[in-house]
């Protein structure tokens, strides 16, 4: 009598259609959360350097403004304003004084506006493409121009084809200045406003980019807080609000919003005679 046989068949391994749609589900689910962490760990580090930027082109600004002002007097003719000061929301200033003990006057009349200017004393000091002012001391009145040349051995100051508006007189003293601009320039790209530097005959130069206010208010010696100085002789110290924007537009809320830093700094003026 033969043994009865029994086969057993191995039943097929696999996943049913619901099983592969759970896990697809779960996949997507987990894909999502990744994604979404990533995102916002992308967008917190955008706004950490968006911020840094920013704290680093307000604190240059102000640094430099300080450091400009600070000067501004120094060395300059006694008809002179050191400081224009311009209530333009946002403000601007104008600073002058002298970089060095650079100076001369003449010793024989300009025969005419384009005269080279013949100076009493050594000239070495000056040097082609430096900006000059010139003033009669007696008078007051007083222009700037650019030097062309210098002839050392002959003590000439040469002005090239730009002639002054007049012929200046015997003792007419010639200063080597620097006269510098500080604006806001929010035309030219309105998405970036940026603090601009300019200096005469040059064109404006970008110093901080994203600073989009710029405020000046002055101290006069009577206690006054005033934004336009009646006597610029009067300010013992300037007040300097600088606010710089982020690059881009804040993510968590309107697209219009910008993230801002605003720094305030004081200047006690040193180098102004107080009338």
């Amino acid at each position: 009598m033969k043994a009865k046989q029994t086969h057993h068949r191995r039943g097929n391994a696999g996943f049913s259609l619901l099983e592969v749609l759970i896990a697809l589900a779960i996949m997507g689910v987990v894909t999502t959360a990744i994604l979404r962490a990533y995102i916002t760990q992308h967008q917190n580090y955008m706004v950490q350097d968006d911020v840094r930027t920013v704290q680093q082109s307000a604190r240059a600004a102000i640094d430099e403004l300080t450091k400009q002002i600070r000067m501004a007097g120094y060395g300059v003719a006694v008809q002179m304003d050191p400081i224009i000061a311009a209530n333009t929301n946002p403000d601007t200033i104008t600073i002058m004084y002298q970089t060095e003990d650079c100076d001369s006057y003449l010793s024989v009349d300009m025969a005419s506006v384009v005269s080279d200017i013949q100076c009493a004393t050594a000239v070495d000091c000056f040097d082609a493409g430096d900006w000059i002012y010139i003033f009669e001391p007696d008078s007051g009145g007083g222009e700037w121009f650019e030097l062309s040349n210098v002839q050392t051995g002959a003590q000439l100051l040469q002005h090239g084809a730009h002639p002054l508006s007049r012929p200046y007189g015997a003792d007419a003293i010639v200063l080597k200045m620097y006269q510098v601009k500080f604006y806001i320039d929010n035309v030219t790209d309105t998405a970036s406003p940026a603090l601009m530097v300019e200096m005469p005959g040059q064109a404006p130069v970008k110093y901080a980019e994203n600073i989009s206010d710029l405020q000046f208010q002055y101290r006069l010696s009577n206690g006054l807080i005033v934004d336009v100085p009646p006597l610029v002789e009067d300010v013992v110290e300037v007040l300097i609000t600088v606010t710089a924007r982020s690059a881009n537009p804040d993510y968590t809320t309107d697209s219009a919003f910008y993230r801002l830093r605003t720094y305030e700094s004081s200047v006690n003026v040193r180098n102004i005679i107080q009338s």
